[in-house]
């Protein structure tokens, strides 16, 4: 890996990710604006207006640790998209309402709760079905909106990128279909026969399209034009990955739970300088760095989006061209926030979003390497409990810079090497291999003599190819 000096790490320019959370800071939501409850039935996906907010969950499952872990997670949620958490409450049912989520009783009891604390927002803990949406508007009299609704709007905030902008939007089309309400034939645009004037004729009397069709249709039509861009996005992607790949350049991706602390390991292993915050979702745009091994092997480390708990199935449709970057990777990291309360959770749930990307694949994901990060804030008996549950794993504090030397040995020793060791003598005029050979293999032996550079080296078939007519001797591992 590649040494950074003390100026390196410190230097007086703002990197480009210190400049991204200056310019985010700059601008917050401002509590107390009204959010009375509207019909939302525009093709424009809005943005959520969410301030003073009450959460409920169902705990159908698990233990109450979990349910409450759940909850704070929810909560952490709506502070990152600017909202002020007032109050947090959780129901134990068997199976959520299939009316209400929460049951008619317990409806009464949130309606409630939601006038004593001025909130105007309710959040749930789960996606709802729109008519579960209609009827808790209708009895709580505030604006309601669940989980994927939450995580949709942190990424329509943090998305700065062209594809990730279009790819959130994707997601908030798909979520929205289902859910658009109108006042039915209320609002008809055409009618046929007498009402339709001379052009009207049989099958066209009635109604006509209602506006709520309409919205519909032309939602219909974006997404389409949506996904025609996302893959012509996908082609500029896949030509990259291909001269990566004609190369030879191993590849690394860093995966995890949201704020597990990706970005900070990536700029703690190549000094990129992207955006750090402790907050969900922070950075969504895929980030790729190059690097090097301390043998001067060369690789590169990519950044992925983050996983959460029931990540929207959207969202994972909507960024399966970007996530499937991580399954084509010859070396997954996995990054676990070892301050977690409980960090076998997150890697369950990375695990899980993973295997939904590949399942449609014939290839099986990549080596996986667990990085348990933030061990400078973690509790010594649970790093101890990790250490024995995840073998092979490796703590590291990418704040501190504690264990990012021995995570640096272990990316080194798992790369994939070099498959072909070659002996020759490169005449002088033929630098270029030589500075190849550095690149693109393990240089084992160097030596300049009066005819050129004597090099012993594993490379790959294409480069061993190039240095076949100056062999002097070869062997295939």
């Amino acid at each position: 890996m590649t040494e950074l000096t003390h100026e390196d790490l410190y230097d007086d320019d703002p990197s480009t990710g210190e400049l991204e959370l200056e310019d985010r800071a700059s601008l917050r939501r401002v509590a107390g604006l009204s959010t009375e409850l509207t019909d939302v039935t525009e093709v424009e996906y809005r943005r959520l207006r969410l301030e003073r907010v009450v959460l409920v969950g169902v705990w159908t499952e698990g233990t109450a640790e979990q349910s409450d872990a759940s909850l704070a997670e929810l909560a952490r949620l709506a502070e990152t998209a600017g909202s002020e958490v007032l109050e947090g409450l959780v129901q134990r049912r068997a199976k959520p309402d299939p009316a209400t989520y929460v049951g008619s009783g317990k409806v009464r009891e949130l309606r409630d709760v939601v006038v004593a604390t001025g909130a105007d927002t309710v959040i749930c803990d789960g996606e709802l079905s729109p008519g579960q949406l209609r009827q808790l508007e209708e009895k709580v009299k505030v604006k309601v909106i669940d989980r994927t609704a939450l995580i949709l709007d942190i990424f329509a905030q943090h998305a700065r990128s062209k594809e990730g902008k279009a790819q959130v939007e994707l997601a908030q089309l798909q979520y929205l279909i289902p859910r658009l309400r109108g006042w039915g034939a209320s609002l008809s645009r055409q009618a046929g026969g007498r009402a339709g004037g001379a052009n009207g004729g049989v099958g066209l009397r009635g109604p006509g399209e209602t506006k709520l069709e309409t919205d519909r249709r032309r939602i219909n039509k974006r997404v389409a034009k949506l996904r025609r861009e996302i893959a012509s996005m996908d082609t500029i992607r896949e030509t990259k990955r291909g001269r990566r790949v004609a190369n030879e350049v191993p590849s690394v991706a860093i995966v995890g739970y949201t704020n597990a602390g990706k970005s900070s390991l990536l700029n703690a292993l190549t000094g990129a300088g992207v955006l750090v915050e402790d907050a969900l979702f922070a950075t969504l745009d895929p980030t790729t760095r190059r690097a090097q091994t301390a043998d001067g092997r060369t690789f590169t480390l990519t950044d992925t989006v983050g996983f959460v708990r029931h990540l929207p199935h959207q969202l994972v449709d909507a960024f399966r061209s970007t996530l499937e970057e991580a399954a084509d990777a010859d070396l997954l990291l996995h990054v676990v926030d070892g301050s977690d309360p409980a960090p076998e959770e997150q890697v369950n749930a990375v695990r899980e979003v993973l295997a939904e990307i590949t399942r449609t694949r014939k290839e099986p994901l990549p080596p996986e390497l667990l990085v348990i990060n933030k061990a400078d804030a973690a509790d010594q008996v649970t790093l101890a409990r990790l250490r024995h549950q995840l073998s092979g794993s490796v703590q590291v504090s990418a704040r501190t810079g504690a264990g990012i030397p021995e995570l640096a040995d272990a990316l080194a020793e798992r790369l994939p090497r070099p498959q072909v060791v070659v002996e020759a003598l490169v005449p002088y005029s033929r630098g270029e291999l030589v500075a190849r050979a550095h690149a693109d293999g393990e240089v084992l032996e160097e030596e300049h003599i009066a005819d050129g550079t004597r090099l012993l080296v594993r490379v790959h078939p294409d480069l061993a190819a190039a240095l076949r007519r100056y062999e002097t001797n070869s062997s295939r591992l």
